[in-house]
C-alpha cells in the first residue's frame, strides 16, 4: 500500500506539471527545462517524504518539504492544472480528492 501511494502521488504531480507546461509554455512533447527540473525536485521530495503511506496530500501536509522557491512554483502549477485535472485525467483528480477527504476525517 505505501508504495501505491507514492506512486499514485508521482503520477498525480507529474499529470499537474506536463499540463501546466503544455499550456503555459507550450512545450507539446515534452517539458521546458524549468518543469523537468521542478519535476525532478517533486519526485526526489517525495522519495524522502517521512509520511510514507500516511502521507497527507501536499496541502494538508505538517512539514513543508519544498524550498520556498519551488514551493512557489508548485502552487503555481497546482492551481493552474488542479481543476483541468478533471478533464484531463480524472481517476487521478478523483483519488486525490478522495486522499484529502480521507486525511480530514482524521
Amino acid at each position: 500500500m505505501p508504495k501505491r501511494r507514492i506512486e499514485r502521488e508521482r503520477r498525480t504531480i507529474e499529470a499537474m506539471i506536463r499540463i501546466y507546461c503544455h499550456d503555459q509554455h507550450g512545450d507539446r512533447d515534452g517539458l521546458c527545462d524549468e518543469c523537468q527540473e521542478l519535476l525532478d525536485y517533486a519526485r526526489a521530495r517525495l522519495d524522502r517524504c517521512p509520511f510514507r503511506a500516511d502521507k497527507p496530500t501536499c496541502a494538508r501536509c505538517p512539514v513543508h518539504c519544498y524550498r520556498p522557491a519551488m514551493r512557489t512554483q508548485i502552487i503555481t502549477v497546482m492551481r493552474y492544472a488542479g481543476p483541468r485535472m478533471l478533464f484531463r485525467h480524472p481517476g487521478l483528480a478523483v483519488q486525490h480528492l478522495w486522499d484529502d477527504l480521507k486525511k480530514r476525517d482524521r
